[in-house]
């Protein structure tokens, strides 16, 4: 069975902006979405063009372990609306990636996976690292936050010499949401070969596929859609 591609996302989503087939969101804005999204990230853009300066921030700062939003920038400019959107009142949010697969607090998940792909002869199916958690019930809201992780798990497999990655999301957003991401996994893939180099220098980052249970175009970025 052919592996979907980005390619094929953007013309569902185009199809579907033509149809006017829409769901309405919460906010009441027009929504375009597809349940059970499941394709090859093989372009690091759904529509728009990804920032790479901002990229760049978002990851440094993902790096850092800062859950506040405004450690993104700095003194520089304010974050992001979406990210304001998410936080509380102090900026405050629980989706630094970083955070959740480097720190101790969430049991080292970035090396625990490293062992693993290093201990198993590439056979493993457990190299997962965990993102989203049962108690996300009880903080996401907590201290007027909104901020439910969007991203469930990632799993990694050794073939053929290569690092391959399944991510699965909960909700992703086509426009800002899956460059970002998409830049992310890269990111984190790259520093998985880098880390496991002493032993394996042919092993090279290979595909993502990206799961997605809710993947979406916000009726403001439907003039992308194209």
């Amino acid at each position: 069975m052919r592996q979907l591609t980005v390619s094929d996302i953007r013309k569902f989503f185009i199809g579907e902006l033509n149809d006017e087939s829409y769901t309405t969101d919460k906010t009441g804005q027009k929504t375009i979405e597809l349940l059970g999204a499941s394709f090859l990230a093989d372009e690091p853009a759904i529509f728009g063009t990804p920032n790479q300066e901002y990229i760049d921030r978002e990851i440094d700062w993902y790096c850092s372990g800062s859950t506040n939003i405004n450690d993104i920038y700095g003194d520089e400019r304010e974050p992001p609306e979406a990210w304001k959107y998410a936080a509380n009142k102090h900026g405050e949010i629980n989706s630094n990636y970083g955070r959740l697969i480097f720190d101790d607090i969430y049991y080292r998940q970035y090396e625990n996976v490293l062992c693993e792909l290093a201990d198993t002869n590439d056979t493993t199916r457990r190299a997962t690292m965990v993102y989203n958690r049962p108690s996300i019930w009880a903080e996401y809201q907590d201290g007027s936050k909104n901020d439910f992780i969007c991203t469930n798990a990632v799993t990694y497999y050794i073939r053929n010499g290569e690092l391959q990655a399944v991510v699965q999301m909960r909700s992703n957003d086509v426009v800002f949401g899956y460059k970002n991401d998409y830049a992310w996994q890269r990111y984190v893939m790259g520093l998985i070969c880098q880390d496991l180099g002493g032993g394996r220098d042919t092993l090279k980052p290979g595909n993502l596929i990206w799961q997605v249970q809710n993947l979406h175009v916000y009726e403001r970025h439907f003039h992308l859609v194209k």
